[in-house]
């Protein structure tokens, strides 16, 4: 079919590896079946963002980049296929005490609490009950006669079971720690498809969820059909796998980096560091920080880095600790050179802030961080609509230079605008020598965009030293 195509070169500045729009795409695990894609945006309020998402994995992502900056999101909420786990911790009971158990699939990784508040059996016992380990409760309530109660909005059920004299106790305490459901490559794959037919400019897609090589390979390549084949220049942002408890530092970055070999994408960002962090209902959770990494790329230029110290961090009230407890900034720097996103702490600075927005290119690739890459996009994105409106428009053959450079000037009007706006430093487009004998031949008109990026200062290094006030 007839379309402008844009063919990327990479390698042209020969620099060697050492060592859009605001809106984007959530993929995620939700209990919510919905065959619309569902928006959120900045001015919806908690509440809402919990009714259309449930409390999932999709809804956690979606707060931490809301209040980091995103305007708007499109969601593709995904029944897993992989449901989560409960596990009973140890209860804290008197004798001749009841038992209390769950059952059910639980909607995202919560610690359950259930206390009896009222002593009893069923129907006069009563007890509260908190899905974050105790860090607030619900309202007092009466253990159902039934012996069954709906943990609303988790996917679980509590069952209350007395035997012979048996009864609840005041301060008899139950426990449960439960894992969140995951996506499996199938579910990422139906995901992806969706976006195929969203019409919305979007610049980045988000998989909510850790995952492992195995995925970022099957999604570097769907990523690239995108832009091949649907004209969407999407980078994609996702979630490394975690770091197993009886796991060695030492060993999970050799993990790490085995799975970096399997992507050489451009357009595909790994984000490896984990925060104990404060979200937007108030409750804190070990979380990966794609969430927060995506709304800070909303929220700043396309040709800005998120590590700018200046403009973007992320406060310690909110950032409580960088996760796992293990990790050193001998490990963020490893892992930073291998191509994955990191965060650090500065002496003399509080909070945390972006080191590099790596991506997982090519040793030799001109877009090795996430600022080149939204520029590229940018500039495909831009004057691919510029051009589009030249589409079997004419030319005069004997005399083609002026219809030629006009269509040149019409095409490079973005371009132009993103110099003014200081996203690049200078753009030009080319006609190649043999633009008009292609034009003969089938049609097609050849053209060159060469832009000139801006620079970014990732270094300082001052010279200190005293001076001699008699020299």
């Amino acid at each position: 079919m007839n379309d402008v195509i844009h063919t990327v070169t990479d390698n042209l500045t020969s620099v060697q590896n050492t060592g859009g729009t605001g809106v984007h795409i959530k993929i995620g695990a939700s209990p919510i079946k919905n065959n619309n894609n569902i928006i959120i945006t900045s001015s919806h309020k908690l509440d809402y963002i919990t009714k259309n998402l449930g409390l999932s994995p999709l809804r956690d992502a979606v707060m931490d980049s809301v209040e980091n900056g995103a305007a708007k999101i499109i969601c593709i909420p995904i029944s897993p296929s992989v449901q989560g786990t409960v596990k009973a911790l140890e209860p804290a009971v008197t004798d001749n005490s009841g038992a209390v158990t769950i059952a059910g699939k639980p909607n995202n990784s919560f610690g359950i609490v259930v206390k009896i508040t009222g002593k009893g059996g069923l129907n006069t016992a009563s007890f509260k009950y908190s899905i974050n380990s105790g860090y607030t409760y619900s309202e007092e309530q009466a253990v159902p006669l039934s012996g069954e109660f709906e943990l609303p909005d988790t996917g679980l059920i509590i069952t209350f079971t007395l035997s012979g004299e048996q009864t609840y106790e005041i301060n008899d305490t139950y426990r449960w720690q439960t894992t969140a459901p995951a996506l499996t490559n199938e579910d990422v794959i139906k995901g992806i498809n969706v976006i195929k037919s969203i019409k919305q400019e979007t610049e980045l897609v988000h998989i909510v969820g850790s995952c492992g090589a195995d995925t970022w390979a099957m999604v570097s390549a769907m990523q690239a059909e995108l832009q091949e084949r649907y004209h969407k220049p999407l980078m994609f942002v996702l979630e490394a796998f975690e770091k197993n408890s009886d796991e060695s530092m030492e060993d999970y970055i050799a993990a790490l980096k085995e799975a970096r070999k399997t992507v050489k994408n451009y357009q595909m960002q790994v984000v490896a560091s984990r925060l104990l962090y404060v979200g937007m209902d108030g409750l804190s959770r070990d979380t990966n920080a794609a969430g927060l990494v995506c709304g800070l790329y909303a929220r700043t230029a396309v040709n800005k880095s998120i590590g700018e110290t200046a403009a973007v961090s992320i406060s310690e009230s909110k950032a409580l600790k960088h996760l796992p407890e293990d990790i050193d900034d001998d490990s963020i720097d490893e892992l930073d050179s291998m191509g994955y996103l990191t965060m650090r702490q500065y002496d003399g600075l509080s909070g945390y802030y972006i080191n590099n927005a790596r991506m997982m290119g090519a040793e030799d690739t001109d877009y090795r961080y996430a600022e080149d890459v939204r520029v590229l996009n940018k500039v495909i994105r831009e004057t691919r609509k510029t051009a589009l409106l030249q589409l079997q428009t004419g030319i005069d053959l004997e005399k083609p230079d002026a219809d030629l450079k006009a269509k040149v000037c019409f095409i490079q009007t973005p371009l132009d605008k993103m110099v003014t706006d200081k996203e690049i430093s200078s753009a030009s487009i080319t006609i190649p020598a043999n633009a008009v004998e292609s034009i003969i031949n089938n049609g097609t008109l050849l053209l060159e965009i060469r832009y000139m990026q801006r620079g970014i200062i990732r270094s300082i290094e001052i010279n200190v030293g005293r001076k001699n006030p008699y020299i």
